[in-house]
């Protein structure tokens, strides 16, 4: 790829991140070293980003050069990175829609799976954003992709996007998106899975009514098979609260969403702002969000739930300046409930990137530390059974674009499972 030039590896020295729990004793987070990968095209939407149980890294992105758009992937030659060259996943008669959001991407051994919208074939100009959604896959670790499968099957000349997707300990392949098939003023949020590993889909099924139209849903699922399912949703009065749905028969059929912070925050338009979820071995969901709550202050939130999405701890907030926006959250959580959250800061001039850890399972976080070096948007961020995070996100650096990624391993301690007002399942 042309575009693609030679992985940039910054070697920085390890930064040292002494938690606001830690005592004299307690282990220190410490920061790898950042790759830098730099792409002279017209635009660069991503990363997302996934780490697989040996360290390796995977990215997917979209990059449009001229007028042509193409959904690239690529893994890292070594553990941590830097990344290897960059494959296409969409065939060149695949053509990515216009406004595609980041891949959604999961890796499963030398499965890799992947999310994306397709121009629909039939698209009019009375119906400029009509899209397909796709998955496409690869059996040979992201070397090479077969050609993707459609998702939706409406038949419908509509958006199928925002969608998201996650693979279950049995195999099956979860997906999520926003589909307004029904032809009703607010769309809904449709759900479908793969159960032979991403060669069919198996018929969608309507979650719930009233979604917010273009704030990404979220998928996980948990050690024991449970699907969970995040999205924001309107309710009376232009109130948008970030709703949970759960799956136990392996995404059959969902529960009635439930919401997660009750934040009551009126908004007469879509904010564009996504959930994140994940879930630990012991079962504790936790949910990112972003809200202006009824006071109108941006903030970025964080609870869990024990008892499978039925109800949620209090909210915490995690942002902490007084003199930016927190925008765009992401979470990532190992099975110890060792947590990472990534968000954007923005300030009149500048755009960080910033990251906060739990090593409590959500109890205390270390205060936001800085990651970018040119203004930064779009963090992701991912992290393997073994506790090695993986944090990516986007820079400008005129007359090109970089995508930055950077390593951290959770210190080796063991995390308490309970403290006094917290209970595991």
């Amino acid at each position: 790829m042309k575009s693609f030039a030679a992985a940039l590896l910054v070697m920085l020295p390890l930064l040292l991140v002494i938690p606001a729990w830690a005592e004299t004793s307690e282990p220190v987070i410490r920061l790898g070293p950042k790759t830098m990968t730099v792409h002279q095209v017209k635009s660069v939407v991503g990363p997302s980003v996934q780490i697989d149980e040996q360290g390796f890294v995977s990215v997917a992105w979209v990059e449009e050069d001229k007028e042509t758009r193409t959904i690239l992937f690529a893994r890292s030659e070594k553990a941590g990175g830097p990344l290897g060259t960059p494959v296409p996943v969409n065939q060149p008669t695949e053509h990515v829609y216009y406004r595609q959001e980041s891949p959604a991407v999961v890796i499963r051994g030398n499965e890799v799976f992947v999310t994306w919208s397709q121009t629909h074939p039939k698209i009019t100009p009375d119906k400029p954003f009509a899209g397909e959604l796709r998955l496409s896959r690869s059996i040979d670790g992201g070397r090479t992709f077969v050609p993707s499968v459609l998702v939706n099957d409406d038949g419908q000349v509509i958006q199928h996007t925002f969608d998201s997707i996650q693979v279950a300990p049995d195999g099956a392949v979860h997906m999520a998106w926003i589909d307004s098939r029904e032809g009703k003023k607010e769309p809904g949020t449709f759900v479908a899975r793969s159960i032979d590993q991403g060669r069919t889909i198996a018929k969608n099924l309507k979650i719930d009514d009233e979604t917010c139209v273009c704030c990404r849903t979220a998928v996980a699922t948990s050690a024991d098979g449970v699907v969970y399912v995040a999205w924001r949703k309107i309710f009376e009065g232009n109130i948008r609260e970030t709703v949970v749905s759960r799956s136990t028969d392996g995404g059959e059929t969902f529960s009635s969403s439930v919401v997660v912070g009750n934040d009551r925050w009126v908004y007469p338009a879509c904010p564009h702002r996504p959930a994140s979820l994940a879930v630990d071995r012991q079962g504790r969901l936790y949910v990112v969000w972003y809200t202006e709550g009824a006071d109108e202050t941006p903030a970025i939130y964080l609870a869990y739930s024990d008892d499978q999405g039925k109800t949620f701890s209090a909210k915490q907030q995690l942002n902490r300046s007084k003199g930016t926006f927190p925008d765009h959250p992401q979470m990532a959580v190992d099975p110890a409930g060792r947590i990472a959250v990534v968000w954007e800061e923005q300030s009149p001039v500048r755009r960080e990137v910033v990251a906060s850890f739990s090593l409590d399972r959500g109890q205390s976080f270390n205060a936001p530390i800085k990651l970018n070096e040119k203004n930064g948007q779009t963090p992701t961020v991912a992290v393997n059974q073994h506790g090695m995070v993986v944090m990516g996100w986007k820079e400008h650096a005129m007359p090109a674009h970089r995508l930055v990624l950077q390593t951290m391993q959770f210190p080796v301690a063991n995390v308490t499972a309970e403290k006094a007002g917290d209970h595991g399942p």
